[in-house]
């Protein structure tokens, strides 16, 4: 594999966040699941990463005002550096986690297998307080305050999924 900022194969659960660029949406994700990782103590059990579908931004950081809104929420999303997803990502990934519907079919296109396609879901299928829409909307076209709006979606879909994913990744940690 080969990631800028490297995957930990040796992790017990590999998630990858795929939005559209790589500098609004997944950085976002990236930011809020490392703090839950992070705060929890499970850093040696859980490894995360991002991407995009397009390669626009490869190399780019993230939208200042995606750093700007993680910043504003205890959030650090300085280091971070857009890739695109690779297909062959999805033997070491244990879930793809997307924004919106149109990311969805795109990696499950992407996916060689139905088990892979299975590691696809949406983001905001997790969010147990969620009602209606299940895409996060796209922020990059708009103002800094559908940033924060995106982001507060963000946290609260990341903390739900955290939370599911967890007891067993607990019971697998001696």
């Amino acid at each position: 594999m080969s990631f800028d900022r490297t995957l930990d194969e040796s992790a017990l659960f590999r998630i990858c966040f795929v939005c559209t660029g790589n500098i609004c949406r997944s950085p976002m994700a990236e930011a809020v699941f490392k703090s839950l990782i992070r705060k929890s103590g499970l850093g040696d059990s859980i490894a995360v990463i991002s991407a995009g579908t397009g390669d626009w931004h490869v190399g780019e950081p993230s939208d200042e005002r995606t750093v700007t809104a993680l910043k504003s929420h205890g959030h650090d999303g300085s280091a971070h550096r857009a890739k695109q997803f690779d297909p062959e990502w999805f033997e070491n990934l244990d879930l793809v986690v997307v924004f919106d519907r149109g990311q969805e079919r795109i990696l499950r296109a992407w996916a060689g297998n139905e088990p892979d396609r299975s590691k696809v879901q949406l983001l905001l299928s997790f969010d147990t307080e969620q009602s209606g829409t299940l895409d996060v909307p796209d922020p990059y076209y708009s103002d800094a305050e559908m940033f924060d709006t995106v982001l507060g979606m963000i946290e609260r879909a990341s903390t739900s999924l955290f939370h599911q994913i967890t007891p067993g990744i607990r019971q697998g940690v001696s």
